[in-house]
């Protein structure tokens, strides 16, 4: 035995072989056990995992890599949302930690917010740093993911990518929560149903858009565009050339609620009542939703479900069964704006 700087001699460190020995089997058994393999019976395992826990015996990580081809460690590769999205960022953050680490893989943050750090990322992919990807892509033109695909390393994505692609994503109705939402303002009588429409290259804003148009149609309406940013301010601006318009909208949907909060600000601009002079609803409740007055009328996107089905999705790759992308639904939550 080695001796610490005390002279007492250490233990030594227990090996496979210890724990063949202990089990009464033998050490590739052992071997198979710890690298997970499917064939050892259920009570050989249970025999060798008492062992392992007896002796307390760690797996040589290294080795272990070379055996399995394997790191145990995944990429949470994040691009900073151009609409906001901090909460979504937030619970895709916090509940794939937590399944993956639950699984016993080892998170990797990566930052990809220029293109020196795209090469870097894939990189890292290529050289088998890691064993997956959960990849929540740049708003605009994205060539990160494609190349990632390329590494043959298994890939997830949240949201609908803009161009066809053979990586699995996950991401919410959104443009049943739009039609969800226009519905809502024709039953409550609105003939006149305005859109304060976000930049026209993200993909859930034409998800959305389409969604709306598609229920006008069904009734025979026209729609009223107008085209916004992304903050209050431009949704305000947006509203304000529906009202100044020739024939006025009794009724505003905003494909985010940011935009629709600077909607009724623009409301309250001419003396407009909401919601008996204009109803208004927005997208995505966020925090101020709850909180304008009156309260605004909005379509749920689930931060939470969304986030736990990408890890989900990138375990089931990982395991090598056959995955397909996911869209989650949104739900009405009706308040006073409406």
């Amino acid at each position: 035995m080695k001796r610490n700087g005390l002279g007492a001699e250490r233990p030594k460190r227990p090996t496979l072989e210890t724990v063949a020995a202990r089990a009464g089997v033998s050490r590739a058994t052992v071997s198979r056990v710890v690298n997970g393999e499917a064939r050892v019976s259920p009570d050989v395992r249970a025999t060798v995992l008492r062992a392992v826990q007896e002796l307390g015996y760690v797996p040589n990580a290294a080795a272990r890599s070379l055996v399995t081809r394997r790191t145990d460690s995944v990429a949470l590769v994040l691009s900073v949302p151009r609409h906001g999205g901090e909460a979504l960022i937030s619970a895709v953050v916090q509940y794939v930690t937590s399944v993956l680490e639950g699984a016993g893989k080892q998170i990797t943050l990566m930052l990809a917010d220029t293109a020196e750090s795209h090469r870097r990322i894939v990189r890292h992919v290529e050289a088998r740093q890691v064993d997956g990807v959960v990849l929540v892509p740049p708003d605009g033109p994205d060539t990160l993911t494609e190349r990632l695909a390329r590494t043959g390393v298994p890939v997830v994505l949240l949201g609908k990518p803009a161009i066809a692609s053979l990586v699995p994503h996950v991401d919410v109705d959104n443009a049943g929560g739009a039609r969800a939402a226009t519905r809502h303002l024709l039953d409550r009588g609105r003939r006149r149903i305005g859109v304060v429409c976000g930049p026209m290259d993200l993909v859930a804003v034409q998800d959305r858009l389409n969604g709306h148009l598609a229920t006008l149609h069904e009734d025979g309406l026209r729609p009223m565009i107008a085209l916004a940013g992304l903050d209050g301010e431009s949704g305000a601006a947006a509203a304000r050339e529906l009202l100044s318009g020739g024939q006025a909208p009794d009724a505003v949907f905003a494909t985010s609620d940011e935009l629709a909060i600077g909607a009724m600000e623009a409301a309250r601009e001419r003396g407009l009542r909401v919601p008996e002079d204009l109803a208004v609803v927005g997208f995505g409740d966020i925090h101020a939703a709850s909180c304008t007055t009156p309260a605004l009328t909005t379509v749920r996107v689930p931060a939470a479900d969304q986030a736990l089905a990408l890890a989900r999705l990138l375990l089931s790759r990982l395991d090598g069964r056959h995955t397909s992308s996911v869209v989650l639904p949104t739900r009405l939550v009706v308040r006073a704006s409406t």
